[in-house]
């Protein structure tokens, strides 16, 4: 068959395609204009109660406001007033010292050491249960008295762990007087200051894991340049020695031992 007629036979068919879906929006188009209620979707209705005023409205929708912007950000409030921060710095940190190239992987470590924090903030959470969240799916309070109940578990637990120069530092920078009774040291001093201190001890534990390593990465080093093979990189060597020694003295149990130890109840 000559190319013209093959030309001829694909624009035939183009043609006939383009036909047939124009008579399918045509159709379409036809129906909707037929049938003006099926194009429109449902309205949206937010019942926000019987009887309720403009006043009780308003105060309906900030409630609601504010408990989705609680929830967009539970997950960074939860690392902020748990034990995560110091068990995945410590964690990190223990990593990088075994020098193992990436292992264990993110998953790994981050899950590990969200069963710590689950491990080490049981009574915590429970404590907030009972006090707090409980009573208000029960009706026995209101939401705003039963958030109040259950936030102050984690002050406690906070207050354990933080370190008084650390609430000096803030409250100064706050241009506050400190709170005569802990329990009522304000939010926007107590949560930066617990953070910080978190920090401070994380990377306290994680020098004190990077000492034995750094000796063996030291002796291997020492080692290779006696022997003159300068060319061969010490931290190669060195990984398995650090593997077997940490095996040996069953370092991941004394790891996770002393990370939920280092918290005060």
């Amino acid at each position: 068959m000559s190319e013209p007629k093959i030309n001829m036979i694909i624009a035939r068919d183009i043609c006939s395609s383009w036909r047939k879906h124009a008579a399918l929006v045509f159709v379409l188009a036809l129906a909707a204009l037929l049938l003006p209620e099926c194009g429109y979707a449902q309205s949206l209705t937010l019942d926000m109660g019987k009887g309720a005023t403009d006043v009780g409205t308003t105060s309906h929708l900030i409630q609601l406001t504010a408990l989705i912007t609680v929830l967009s950000l539970a997950p960074s409030l939860l690392v902020m007033v748990t034990a995560f921060t110091r068990i995945i710095v410590v964690l990190s940190l223990l990593r990088g010292a075994l020098g193992a190239q990436g292992t264990p992987p993110n998953t790994v470590l981050i899950g590990l050491a969200l069963f710590l924090t689950f491990f080490v903030m049981q009574p915590t959470f429970e404590m907030s249960w009972v006090q707090g969240i409980a009573p208000m799916l029960d009706g026995r309070v209101d939401e705003m008295e039963g958030i109040k109940a259950a936030i102050e578990p984690f002050r406690g637990f906070m207050l354990a762990n933080v370190r008084p120069v650390d609430l000096t530092t803030f409250y100064h920078l706050a241009n506050l007087q400190p709170a005569t009774v802990p329990a009522e040291t304000p939010w926007r001093v107590l949560m930066p200051a617990f953070m910080i201190g978190e920090l401070s001890r994380g990377f306290e534990m994680g020098f004190l894991l990077y000492l034995p390593f750094l000796v063996i990465d030291i002796v291997t080093s020492s080692v290779l340049m006696s022997l003159g093979m300068m060319m061969l990189p010490p931290a190669t060597i060195s990984l398995p020695f650090k593997l077997i020694f940490f095996v040996m003295v069953d370092g991941w149990q004394m790891v996770a031992g002393g990370l939920v130890r280092s918290f005060g109840s």
